[in-house]
């Protein structure tokens, strides 16, 4: 078992994880590294505070999408769903965003430009990152991706 895994055994990041987390999240907030790396906050389904923690960000064909690492019961992607979607990024500032979850028939190019990306999520996924599409195809479910949307700022007047 490599190190990045045991550090996510079981599917949940343990102490080591967690404080690691919370520095590259910090890191990540600061914009001090490329816009792909970014901190998610997203409100706690049982304890209603604000979570954060570090992703990488893929880009494919011009929109934004956020990855599962650790699969369909991550911690980040039941908040998320818990929340509508409903979330904030941040890199060096603040954009709230909405996320919606991408059909498992389209994730495959998503999630080949993420492991090209983001070298620490490659020991949780089993396909290389270097593999023709066609290998991603068979794991797409197991791996949740979330379009990111800009959140609407602005609300109708009531009355209007």
């Amino acid at each position: 078992m490599t190190f990045k895994r045991w550090m996510y055994r079981g599917g949940r990041p343990h102490t080591l994880a967690r404080v690691l987390n919370a520095g590259w999240a910090r890191i990540h907030s600061a914009g001090l590294l490329p816009k792909y790396y970014v901190t998610l906050d997203v409100v706690g389904r049982r304890s209603g505070k604000t979570v954060s923690l570090p992703l990488a960000m893929a880009v494919v064909d011009g929109r934004r999408y956020l990855v599962s690492m650790l699969g369909v019961n991550a911690n980040w992607v039941l908040n998320v769903k818990a929340a509508g979607g409903r979330a904030t990024l941040r890199h060096g500032g603040a954009e709230k965003v909405i996320l919606t979850e991408v059909d498992a028939g389209q994730r495959a190019p998503i999630l080949k430009e993420y492991l090209r990306i983001a070298p620490g999520a490659r020991p949780h996924i089993p396909v290389d990152k270097d593999a023709p599409l066609s290998e991603f195809e068979p794991i797409a479910v197991d791996y949740p991706v979330f379009r990111v949307e800009p959140a609407e700022t602005s609300q109708p007047a009531a009355g209007r």
